[in-house]
């Protein structure tokens, strides 16, 4: 099959498939899952391939979901994209093969959703996660719903998918959304790192272990296509979805008190959230502060032995002084030497 939206590469026991679609953010439209499918598909059946890495061309996203500026607009478009959507969740989490995703930039809405299918995740320090789904008049349910609380836990989920706050990659890091963080410059090498371990054991063992770690989120399946049917259905007849697209599309803040009889806050007031993170400085530098801090108290406490050394050596002379007198008189002269050579 020819491929428009993604690139498909092998070699040296990998898989690499790229959303290729960087002047959108690696948005994803049906075009784009139906190949995902059938490549995912394509590396599952290659024996030669022991490893599968997901990621985004360009510098800028990994993936920001779904395309709100090409929306499947009737119910049988969104039927048919939930369709094809369970085919990628399918392919991905059934392969047998360990599948890693590899972030740069954006990893947004659906495209988090991908990231919880993956096996693994690997991110540079540009990686931006977070879900959108209620910002937009709906919910994460291609899997992000279901998979969330047993990746990151049910308070920091309900946190993630409530909220939709975005979090750096060292945040990510910190709640078990990723694995491993590394400069971007160093993200292709860690990939390699990574691929040539897991490469370098059974691949008839590697299937056993992702089926059967598989086997508890499996039974979330029929969340999964009953919340699909829900969003559709929603997405296609509701009004809230209509409001969120649009507010996206026309770049101003939705609009949510019409649905709640005018009560909330005025979307053109800037949320409290952003006003207390307005001058957070990035993890990473956090990170390098931190490490220093603990550094400085070094120097003195090298330096201190010579001083307090000084200080306490009339002391301890003076003790043992008090203990040779003290030794003599009790032993009748013999001395505090002799008495201790002899201990």
């Amino acid at each position: 099959m020819a491929y428009e939206d993604i690139i498909y590469e092998t070699g040296d026991g990998r898989a690499t498939i790229t959303i290729n679609r960087p002047e959108r953010l690696n948005a994803f439209r049906m075009q784009t899952i139906i190949e995902m499918g059938e490549a995912f598909e394509r590396a599952a059946d290659d024996e030669s391939v022991g490893v599968v890495i997901l990621t985004g061309a360009g510098e800028r996203a990994f993936c920001v979901g779904g395309d709100v500026a090409d929306p499947t607009r009737t119910a049988a478009e969104k039927r048919h994209l939930h369709t094809l959507s369970h085919r990628v969740a399918n392919a991905i989490r059934n392969n047998g093969k360990p599948v890693i995703a590899k972030v740069r930039g954006y990893c947004i809405g659906g495209g988090n959703e991908l990231n919880v299918m993956c096996d693994l995740t690997l991110s540079g320090e540009s990686g931006r996660f977070g879900q959108a789904g209620p910002k937009i008049g709906s919910a994460p349910l291609w899997w992000g719903c279901q998979l969330m609380p047993a990746v990151v836990g049910e308070k920091k989920a309900r946190e993630i998918l409530f909220l939709t706050r975005q979090y750096d990659a060292y945040e990510a890091l910190e709640m078990g959304l990723i694995n491993k963080v590394v400069p971007d410059a160093d993200l292709d090498a860690l990939v390699d790192e990574w691929c040539d371990d897991i490469l370098r054991r059974s691949p008839q063992g590697l299937r056993l272990a992702k089926i059967a770690m598989n086997t508890a989120t499996d039974a979330l399946y029929s969340s999964v296509q009953h919340g699909l049917e829900l969003v559709a259905l929603n997405h296609v007849y509701g009004p809230e979805p209509k409001e969120g697209i649009a507010s996206f599309q026309e770049k101003r803040p939705a609009d949510w008190r019409k649905f709640r009889e005018g009560e909330g806050p005025d979307p053109a007031t800037p949320p409290l959230s952003s006003a207390k993170t307005a001058g957070k400085k990035p993890a990473a530098k956090k990170v390098a502060k931190t490490t220093t801090a603990k550094k400085k108290p070094a120097a003195p406490k090298a330096a201190a032995p010579k001083k307090a050394g000084a200080k306490k050596a009339a002391p301890k002379k003076a003790t043992s002084a008090r203990m040779t007198s003290a030794t003599k008189r009790a032993t009748g002269g013999r001395s505090a030497t002799t008495r201790r050579s002899g201990g």
